[in-house]
């Protein structure tokens, strides 16, 4: 079974800081797994869509998940879980072929800016092997940052 990707993550990080001041580097690597935040991948034949939020590869596995986030109105959710996946299967596809994978896949994190998800979220978490509870932070973060981008619009003068 895959360990839990935040441990990964924690472990590819060097830099132990609080949570809220981290800035991810483009990529962090270790001798077993590879991780590409917000970078395009290059591939062999021109793909429109390129550059999921992350691009997380298991080098022992040959398993690689392209994580890509979204923060849709509500009525946009089931829309705009679904584009993601057509967009990147081509992607998965080229991925599998280039870096010899036995497995690509695309895991799509999508929260509503007021909070709704949709069951399919905990399946997203659940291929992660993060808790099932994990979405209550996703959610929570959500809330904040779209109470934060109204209070800037009230406040702006």
């Amino acid at each position: 079974m895959m360990m839990m990707i935040i441990i990964i993550i924690i472990e590819l990080i060097e830099d132990k800081g609080p949570y809220y001041k981290y800035t991810p580097a483009n990529v962090l690597e270790n001798e077993n797994f590879k991780l590409y935040w917000k970078r395009s991948i290059l591939t062999d034949k021109t793909i429109p869509f390129h550059r999921p939020d992350i691009t997380f590869m298991n080098k022992k596995t040959k398993n690689t998940f392209s994580i890509d986030i979204a923060v849709p109105n509500t009525h946009d959710l089931a829309k705009t879980i679904t584009d993601k996946q057509s967009r990147y299967k081509e992607l998965e596809n080229e991925i599998c072929s280039m870096w010899k994978q036995k497995a690509a896949q695309l895991i799509p994190i999508v929260v509503s800016s007021t909070g709704v998800i949709q069951k399919s979220l905990s399946q997203s978490l659940t291929r992660l092997n993060l808790p099932p509870n994990t979405y209550i932070q996703l959610q929570k973060s959500v809330i904040l940052g779209t109470c934060s981008i109204v209070i800037n619009l009230l406040n702006y003068k």
